[in-house]
């Protein structure tokens, strides 16, 4: 089991000890994709989705996400983020691009929290249009960058970059 920490040598799961490790600033942005029809993306943008605003309810659903990260993903563990960010950008005629910013100072990455951040927003999207779209797609979501921690800095499509 070489090289995955979130397993012992006999292959049992644990919690990875950070104690040791310093507390410096650790950021991760993540993003993706929601696909609707191009007739919820227009109601959408007009306003006039009966559930309220789609894009604050979503965002307020990804922070706090990401602020729960550690009782979602068995063994992450429970942080105290300093900053979540969640914006929008929508694409017509049916595209919504969704990034997360994650930051805070600690001793382990926040990669999953942007992540989540993500995820909850995009399935909150759903959640808010189903009703009037149930053809809507959501991905891909992946990590474009963090910073921070003992193995460095990773940015999506550099080469070298160490991915984790």
């Amino acid at each position: 089991m070489s090289g995955l920490t979130h397993f012992d040598s006999t292959g049992a799961s644990r919690m990875v000890d950070v104690s040791a490790k310093p507390e410096t600033l650790r950021t991760a942005r993540a993003s993706g994709l929601v696909t609707v029809s191009p007739s919820t993306f227009e109601l959408i943008q007009g306003g006039r989705m009966t559930k309220g605003n789609v894009y604050e309810v979503a965002r307020l659903a990804g922070i706090l996400a990401a602020k729960r990260t550690g009782e979602l993903i068995p063994l992450c563990h429970p942080l105290g983020l300093d900053s979540v960010e969640v914006s929008f950008d929508p694409r017509p005629p049916g595209t919504i691009a969704i990034e997360s910013r994650v930051a805070m100072h600690g001793r382990t990455g926040v990669e999953m929290e942007a992540l989540v951040a993500v995820s909850v927003s995009a399935l909150t999207l759903y959640d808010m249009c189903k009703a009037v779209d149930r053809e809507i797609v959501i991905g891909p979501i992946q990590l474009e960058e963090k910073t921070g921690g003992q193995r460095g800095d990773y940015r999506r499509g550099a080469s070298g970059a160490d991915d984790s």
